[in-house]
């Protein structure tokens, strides 16, 4: 491997469910060729769909070259490399549509993007978008249920703590749960748990080679539960776990109600944050993160 082979490292990147957007996402990324100075891509999906998605959108003239091993990719622009898995067949196929099969085709590529990294074959993954339906409608046979990514990534890497990070620009956010219902995230707010997440935003920001993190801790309640008048969460399990974070040395604050942290947040007072379910904490990174053109709804 040369220099600029090691400079350029190879991404994995799971072509999603191909009923789904992700196909087309997989093509018109590697229409750039700026992505290729960069990195090496490798589409991990069926062959037969990204050729599909190509002259959906209007670029028969795309070349698609099957693989079955990262070392027969040509990595080079114009020309779109898939690790084939032959997953779909088309003439059972429908976009838009919610079928057993796309959901093992989208489930079979984070499997196998997961055993490629593990492997060492790949320097990083990406994935697009499953549809959790069809996914858990395709495993349900077997015995299996997975309610997204973070959790196959868990199950499949033999990783017991974990827990789903967003992060748009210096903005980062962990979640104490994430793809459950609401009433069941309340009760998932339990001092261990949320010490955990403490202990892995502490570790994440570390990695990102920031020395002292500051963690923000959520509230759950409104208000942070003022002192308990809007329920007792915030006493009876997060208080307990920031002071148990704050005595072994972390710079911990809160809980700090998740109205005022998140501007508190994006004006750089913290360095990551905790939040305590799904939406609290996707609702507001993705409302500065995904910026929608009115000109195009």
């Amino acid at each position: 491997m040369n220099n600029t082979e090691i400079r350029r490292p190879v991404i994995g990147i799971t072509m999603g469910d191909p009923a789904g957007n992700g196909p087309e996402l997989c093509v018109q990324a590697l229409l750039h060729k700026a992505i290729y100075e960069e990195c090496r891509p490798l589409i991990v999906g069926d062959a037969n769909v990204i050729e599909k998605a190509a002259v959906l959108l209007g670029h028969p003239e795309l070349t698609v070259h099957r693989v079955d091993s990262v070392e027969q990719a040509a990595f080079t622009w114009g020309i779109i490399d898939v690790y084939h898995l032959d997953l779909v067949d088309l003439a059972r196929f429908e976009y838009g549509k919610v079928s057993a099969m796309c959901g093992r085709a989208a489930f079979e590529c984070v499997r196998k993007v997961i055993e490629l990294a593990l492997d060492d074959e790949v320097d990083a993954t990406c994935t697009n978008a499953l549809n959790k339906e069809a996914m858990n409608l395709a495993l349900a046979p077997e015995g299996m249920h997975f309610d997204g990514h973070t959790e196959i990534y868990a199950h499949y890497t033999h990783t017991e703590k974990y827990t789903m990070l967003l992060a748009h620009h210096d903005l980062r956010v962990v979640h104490v749960s994430t793809h459950c219902s609401l009433r069941e995230a309340c009760g998932r707010v339990k001092k261990q748990r949320v010490l955990d997440v403490i202990h892995i935003a502490d570790s994440a920001c570390r990695s990102f080679g920031i020395p002292r993190p500051r963690i923000a801790v959520a509230g759950l309640n409104p208000h942070a539960g003022e002192n308990g008048l809007f329920g007792r969460e915030e006493l009876d399990e997060i208080i307990p776990a920031i002071r148990a974070a704050q005595d072994e040395g972390l710079c911990v604050d809160g809980p700090v109600p998740p109205d005022s942290l998140f501007p508190k947040a994006l004006g750089g007072w913290y360095d990551i944050v905790v939040a305590m379910y799904h939406d609290q904490g996707h609702i507001p990174l993705k409302t500065v993160g995904f910026v929608y053109d009115r000109e195009k709804q």
